[in-house]
């Protein structure tokens, strides 16, 4: 069946309101994170994700938040740019998150290059930076805080790796 059947299939057979953010993701490395890829409309991210999602009120552009548990800060949050998904990430580190290549979260910051090379670091603030693994039009994150690996995401070029 082709791809594009499948996910039709499986939007329609997902209601919204069964669906949830993943309790343990995976990042695709210049695909997608968690099941969600760049440029997925608002439809897409609601059948796959549902529709229990808080707004951030300060974003310069619509950023949805869904959290696993109601009040905890542990989930994973989608920002939009004209209403396609410009960057996907996780929130704070929640527990089970992975790459295709086994790097967990939780892990040392060293194991990031051990896995996927030398990166460039940006540091978004003094206990926060970020490892970038560009491929194309697309960047990989990788989140570091006190040495380990704190989360994911995954934006097009040109979308700041600092949230």
């Amino acid at each position: 069946m082709p791809r594009s059947a499948v996910l039709l299939l499986a939007l329609v057979l997902t209601p919204a309101g069964l669906a949830a953010p993943p309790k343990q993701g995976v990042l695709v490395p210049g695909r997608s994170l968690g099941g969600i890829e760049l440029g997925a409309t608002r439809a897409h991210v609601r059948s796959a994700w549902g529709t229990r999602f808080g707004r951030c009120r300060s974003c310069l552009n619509p950023t949805w938040y869904f959290n696993l548990r109601r009040f905890q800060p542990a989930g994973a949050g989608v920002e939009f740019v004209d209403d396609r998904v410009a960057a996907v990430f996780t929130l704070w580190s929640p527990a089970g998150w992975r790459t295709t290549r086994g790097l967990r979260l939780g892990e040392s910051a060293a194991r990031i290059t051990t896995v996927y090379g030398p990166l460039k670091r940006l540091s978004c603030n003094e206990t926060l930076s970020v490892l970038t693994l560009p491929r194309g039009s697309v960047q990989s994150l990788f989140y570091v805080v006190d040495d380990q690996l704190w989360g994911f995401g995954l934006a097009r070029l040109g979308v700041p790796a600092c949230r």
